[in-house]
């Protein structure tokens, strides 16, 4: 399924985004203020009503104190209340036609309440760091927060010099005046919600591999005092970009930077263009590299083919898993037969409730489902024989680049390079709770 929107609510958060309309722009002009921890903020957005007209639509926002909202230049009525920023122009939008809306905002951003606790902003010891996935993005700023729907991205960020800013897409300009630095970036490729990055904090800035031989741009922004270590960690990542791009295609976006922040992550974060990694990330003995990996393989699945809603979510999760056995055996590790065995001795020994295309949002971020994922997809591959599967794997990402994809799509995809019925195996598969035998 390709597209930009789907016009569903998501079933696990029905409350967040607004399929009656789909935003292809943001503009987010942002001050930040770290030791009180205070943003002021203005979103221009560019949207585009659905075929019915809108009498009203909304927006996710936190509890911020919004100090303006127009819509095409003229003052609607508005409520903000509950995460939801409630506006109805002075007369209805007819179907289908462009609008703009401008949101001013400002106070204490901290992250959304969620089943996994606090998602979205969060304020660090030195700096602040935006780790979104899934409904965090309302908690710095307004947005159709719903993954189907991608739009462009200008993010311009003022705060104390001393700081680095860091968002996905290319740096535009970095202006210094008096005492603050004004960085402005640009993402063109169309991005969900949850996956617009941002890092604010002390650091080093490196560049990864030598972008002048025609590869991709690879940045590293990194605490000085880690940079030995790191330089050790992330040493392959570039050829990893490139057994990527090999097997996947080209690499999806202009560019790729990583960030170590200068606190321990549960997990690192991927964002569009961008991953975020924690201090416990960085060892010295290579000790995260399949993390690494998994990151940067989620930029082409997940960022690049992004899914329709969170039901979906193996789509993501499966590939990124597969892409860490695929660098481990290309890179001298174990091999992919090795760690699909050691997954499937995992998950038998666990309980089997787990329907892997549509898991329930209680089990969507589940151990079991990068597991099963990754199986998923070998189990997919020894169906269709290694030279069948990679031509899809490959085709899958190149030809749904971009777009918005589903379980469904999938199946249909892989089906074709199939010699014969694939129903079984995906029934077995995603459909049913009990975990099948390993793939011979």
């Amino acid at each position: 399924m390709g597209g930009q929107s789907t016009t569903a609510s998501d079933p696990y958060f029905p409350a967040n985004g607004d399929p009656r309309y789909r935003v292809n722009r943001y503009e987010l002009t942002l001050t930040y203020r770290p030791g009180p921890n205070r943003l002021a903020g203005t979103a221009r957005i560019g949207a585009i009503a659905g075929r019915a007209p809108l009498p009203e639509f909304h927006l996710n926002l936190a509890e911020f104190k919004v100090g303006r909202v127009l819509v095409d230049g003229r003052a609607p009525q508005y409520t903000h209340r509950g995460g939801k920023l409630r506006v109805r122009p002075a007369k209805p939008l007819p179907a289908g036609a462009a609008f703009t809306v401008e949101v001013h905002w400002s106070g204490n951003p901290r992250p959304v309440r969620s089943p996994w606790g606090g998602i979205g902003w969060e304020e660090l010891t030195d700096g602040a760091l935006v780790a979104s996935q899934p409904v965090g993005a309302p908690s710095w700023y307004p947005c159709n927060d719903r993954p189907a729907d991608k739009a462009s991205y200008q993010i311009s960020v003022n705060t104390p010099s001393p700081y680095t800013v860091v968002a996905g897409g290319r740096l535009l300009t970095r202006t210094t005046r008096a005492s603050t630095t004004t960085w402005v970036y640009e993402q063109p490729a169309p991005t969900s919600s949850y996956l617009v990055g941002l890092s604010i904090g002390m650091h080093q800035t490196v560049l990864l591999g030598d972008p002048g031989l025609g590869g991709v741009r690879q940045s590293a922004h990194v605490p000085a005092y880690l940079l030995p270590r790191f330089s050790r960690d992330f040493a392959r990542q570039p050829a990893m970009m490139q057994l990527f791009e090999e097997l996947f295609g080209p690499y999806p976006f202009g560019e790729y930077a990583v960030v170590v922040v200068d606190e321990e992550l549960d997990v690192p974060v991927e964002a569009q263009g961008l991953a975020m990694f924690g201090t416990n990330h960085v060892d010295g003995i290579r000790g995260s590299e399949r993390l690494i990996a998994h990151e940067l393989a989620h930029q082409w699945f997940g960022n690049s083919t992004t899914i329709a809603d969170w039901r979906h979510i193996w789509l993501n999760e499966g590939f990124a898993k597969y892409a860490e056995w695929l660098w481990s055996e290309r890179s001298g590790g174990r091999s992919v037969h090795d760690l699909a065995a050691a997954a499937h001795r995992l998950l038998a020994a666990q309980p089997q409730d787990l329907r892997l295309a549509d898991p329930g949002r209680k089990l969507m971020f589940d151990d079991r489902l990068y597991e099963r994922g990754g199986l998923t997809v070998h189990a997919v591959r020894r169906a269709l024989g290694d030279h069948a599967f990679f031509r899809m794997l490959r085709d899958w990402a190149t030809t749904q680049r971009h777009a918005v994809v589903t379980t469904a799509g999938f199946t249909h995809h892989a089906s074709r390079y199939a010699e014969g019925p694939l129903d079984e195996l995906f029934r077995a598969w995603l459909h049913e709770p009990a975990l099948p035998p390993l793939p011979a």
